[in-house]
């Protein structure tokens, strides 16, 4: 339980340490439990096919994890804006995510294998919104773009890690799934007790957003005399505090516009459960390489948030047009029967996911104050988490029926999703 509420003024010790190094141990967290769920993530759609599963099962179920781990935040967003138990929830998602990857691969049984899949993903819904608000506050004096990059950046040291750690123990064992994801409760150790420290260490990281004080100009409009500017030039991007409770009205029109925008990118993105499903069942890769190249896609996501956070306190969400033309590029990719261009997609897709996971949750602090902001994530991720479902059941129903469809369709969709980026740079302005 969290010592006293963070939304009550005047009650939480001060931080002890500076706000990047915040930023760099929460970090530190997240490349651990990256470690532990992208490792099993890396060979999910190998593992579900070796347990007799379909293209459509795969997807859906993979689709049904992205759901679940966005969807479920509709709830656990406003319960961490309520009870202001922010670490608590932090603390709990991250368990129950190391707690279901280690018995994956001994399971033995598709339903249960399932089911942990999902489980893993509920962990995600659990903590994010918490965990996402909380680091919000320290990026609000580091620059959102930069510590959000920065901390995503630092996620996918552990995605390249654990998948490469899986394919090790794949090679070694000849192929066995259970002590190449049993060995992934190490780091799942390290993720409790480091989280525990951290917490003790810095009870109230709202304190970092106090003393940044009030939001100057954005980089749209003219900077604010003496505000602090960001490495690129810019303004430091700031939200205005929060009234006094910590809450705040309603959610503003241009976050819906924005949420519909997310909606309509992530329904037109394929899972990698799906793109890996391909590669095994069209013989281009052999299971134990496809962890190799999910790590070879997260390095990619690591590069790609890193710019396209550095631009984004440059120039702003004008940056996020290069989503859905990553996203119309990866199915036209990776579903060939060509190695070499299928690899590209992949790593296309993560160069996309790195944008996703990164420079998306920096632009929802910018539009929502800090009393309203776990709510907003919650309920952004419900919308992507939706949209998440439609997205895999799609491509895992159409890769069945016609791969120039299925690309067809895709990028109708991202094309949609260029429309209601430019509406929602036109609410943000107004």
């Amino acid at each position: 339980m969290d010592a006293k509420p963070a939304g009550e003024p005047g009650t939480a010790p001060r931080a002890r340490m500076g706000a990047w190094r915040f930023v760099v141990w929460f970090g530190t967290v997240s490349l651990l439990a990256d470690f532990v769920y992208e490792g099993a993530r890396s060979v999910t759609g190998p593992l579900l096919s070796s347990l007799g599963a379909s293209a459509l099962v795969v997807g859906v179920v993979t689709g049904a994890g992205e759901a679940a781990a966005l969807g479920l935040r509709l709830v656990s967003g406003p319960l961490a804006d309520r009870t202001r138990r922010f670490w608590a929830l932090t603390i709990a998602g991250y368990l129950l995510t190391v707690v279901a990857v280690p018995p994956l691969g001994a399971v033995g049984t598709l339903w249960a294998a399932c089911a942990l899949v999902v489980a893993e993903r509920v962990g995600k819904a659990v903590r994010s919104p918490a965990k996402d608000t909380l680091l919000s506050h320290a990026t609000a004096a580091t620059g959102r773009g930069r510590g959000f990059a920065v901390h995503e950046a630092m996620d996918q040291v552990g995605a390249l890690v654990g998948p490469l750690t899986v394919a090790g123990v794949l090679a070694l064992t000849g192929g066995s799934y259970g002590p190449a994801l049993g060995v992934l409760a190490v780091p799942g150790v390290a993720v409790v007790v480091l989280l525990l420290w951290l917490r003790n260490r810095v009870p109230d990281p709202r304190r970092y957003e106090e003393a940044a004080g009030p939001a100057p100009k954005t980089a749209e409009g003219p900077k604010a005399p003496g505000a602090p500017e960001t490495a690129g030039g810019g303004p430091a991007r700031r939200p205005a505090p929060a009234k006094a409770g910590g809450r705040v009205g309603r959610l503003p029109v241009a976050f819906w516009t924005y949420a519909a925008f997310t909606a309509a990118t992530t329904a037109g993105f394929a899972t990698f459960g799906v793109l890996s499903y391909h590669l095994v069942q069209r013989h281009l890769l052999a299971p134990a390489w496809v962890p190799v190249l999910y790590a070879a896609a997260m390095a990619v996501d690591a590069v790609a948030a890193l710019v396209t956070g550095w631009f984004y306190d440059r120039y702003g969400p004008a940056v996020l047009v290069v989503l859905p033309l990553l996203a119309a590029l990866v199915p036209a990719l990776a579903f060939t029967d060509a190695v070499t261009v299928a690899v590209a997609g992949s790593l296309v897709w993560g160069a996309a996911l790195g944008v996703q996971e990164s420079t998306l949750r920096a632009t929802v602090a910018d539009l929502v104050p800090p009393g309203r902001r776990a709510t907003a994530y919650g309920v952004f991720a419900g919308v992507a988490g939706g949209a998440s479902l439609v997205g895999g059941a799609l491509t895992g129903a159409l890769y069945g029926v016609s791969v120039p469809l299925l690309i067809t369709v895709v990028a109708a969709i991202q094309a949609l999703a260029l429309a209601l980026l430019a509406f929602t740079r036109t609410w943000r302005r107004r």
